[in-house]
């Protein structure tokens, strides 16, 4: 079981918001990482991530996005984007009093580490962008628009298993059953009547469903040029990604040649970022920083 604190903070806008913090081991001091999740996720995706790097004497910052998780959800779900998303992010630090970190952004993680990287580059001392950039492929958007937001309540902890292996086999194809347990934890949680729903607004996937999210925009290039292009970065790529195919990865890698790059062997969209590729990846990155 890995140890944390709960945080809970306001938004600019009034929304009580939740992260966790995981305490850095004892030795120098170092600069903290925040890790940010997907889409439909929450910070329970890096529960085995963030002891692993809070081993190596960084404190680690896990906040559910709005809309997700333990924090509310907002009454205008206009107001689920990145710039509200980023703005949370700035609200958080502020409040804990960081005034630099190294960040981690999983898939929509990453979009919001982008957007920062355009208002508050002073923030980001290094960032890692798990299997997502400023272009993207229609086949993943697709394929994440299919399901995102559109389950209904389930009744036993075995469907929510069989619903996240149904969505995501192809990206996990040696995921055991254990780890399908697993994951539904972390995703889901009993309401009211005892039935089991997935823990996020289905309203954060208007976006998507209405094809505002494109593949590309000149604002998301710009954005992932001025954080390769002045912050040490780290793409994190799944060899079997629909949503950051070799092509976007390429583009990617031509765009910032000093990027450093690792590929994570038989996982799709979005690596757990414990794989043994990822995670030494990783390592290495941190280290080379503060």
């Amino acid at each position: 079981m890995s140890t944390y604190t709960e945080i809970s903070y306001t938004s600019g806008d009034g929304l009580r918001l939740y992260a966790r913090d995981y305490a850095a081991s004892s030795g120098p001091a170092r600069l903290p990482v925040v890790c940010i999740h997907g889409l439909t996720r929450n910070s329970a995706d890096f529960d085995e991530l963030a002891p692993e790097i809070a081993r190596t004497g960084r404190r680690v910052i896990a906040p559910d996005v709005r809309g997700r998780g333990h924090s509310a959800y907002d009454p205008d779900p206009a107001n689920y984007n990145p710039p509200v998303y980023a703005g949370d992010v700035v609200k958080l630090l502020h409040d804990l009093g960081i005034a630099r970190a190294v960040f981690v952004g999983t898939s929509m993680g990453g979009l919001i580490t982008m957007t920062l990287a355009m208002r508050h580059l002073d923030l980001i001392a290094g960032a890692v962008l798990n299997d997502v950039g400023p272009v993207l492929s229609k086949k993943g958007l697709a394929r994440i628009a299919g399901y995102a937001g559109r389950c209904n309540v389930l009744s036993t902890w075995d469907e929510a298993a069989h619903y996240l292996k149904d969505i995501n086999a192809c990206a996990f194809p040696g995921n055991p059953d254990a780890e399908w347990d697993k994951w539904a934890q972390r995703a889901f949680a009993a309401n009211d009547s005892g039935q089991l729903a997935l823990r996020y607004d289905p309203k954060i996937a208007l976006a998507l469903q209405t094809g505002q999210l494109r593949p590309t925009s000149l604002a998301a290039r710009m954005a992932f040029r001025r954080l390769a292009h002045r912050r040490p970065t780290l793409l994190v790529r799944g060899a079997l990604s629909d949503l950051v195919e070799p092509d976007q990865a390429a583009w990617m890698r031509r765009a910032a040649p000093a990027m450093a790059y690792a590929e994570v062997p038989d996982i799709g969209h979005a690596p757990m970022l414990t794989e043994p590729a990822a995670l030494d990846a990783i390592r290495r990155f941190l280290d080379q920083l503060p």
